[in-house]
């Protein structure tokens, strides 16, 4: 029954990441020309990367985590051993697409904010408030406007 639990948890688990690199690379294309500005040809050379090293991370952490330390010798323990398994292997997934996500996010904050050299709205010839102009009496002239 290890050896089943072994197959079935491969037939699962090597799909699962196919379907969930295919899926990152084709929904994160858009992310990805947004965060290089318009860059396709960029945005997708970084795109077929980051699968390549989704597959080598994912696929690596499966078959590293194929090995089981108990015997499994009834269908109890095979979903056991499975949900456990399929469980943790789905944490990672997430967590790296998680840790992409982010990362990638900040690259986008940070060239948004470099975009913004110049102030969005034009600066005023004075700063702050108004000085301040005493009332007038009877005998005084105003000030020069502009002074």
């Amino acid at each position: 029954m290890t050896v089943v639990t072994y197959l079935i948890y491969l037939l699962i688990a090597v799909p699962l990441t196919i379907w969930v690199a295919r899926t990152l690379s084709r929904n994160g294309r858009i992310f990805l020309v947004d965060v290089f500005h318009g860059n396709e040809d960029f945005a997708d050379a970084v795109n077929r990367l980051l699968v390549v090293g989704f597959y080598l991370v994912n696929l690596g952490f499966v078959t590293l985590f194929l090995r089981s330390g108990s015997t499994v010798v009834d269908a109890r323990g095979v979903l056991e051993q499975l949900s456990v398994k399929l469980g943790i292997v789905m944490v990672v997934l997430g967590v790296l697409h998680l840790l992409n996500v982010w990362t990638f996010n900040a690259i986008r904050r940070r060239s948004r904010l470099e975009e913004m050299t110049t102030p969005p709205v034009p600066a005023n010839t004075f700063v702050g408030t108004a000085p301040f102009q005493p009332p007038l009496t009877g005998t005084q002239q105003p000030m020069p406007s502009g002074y």
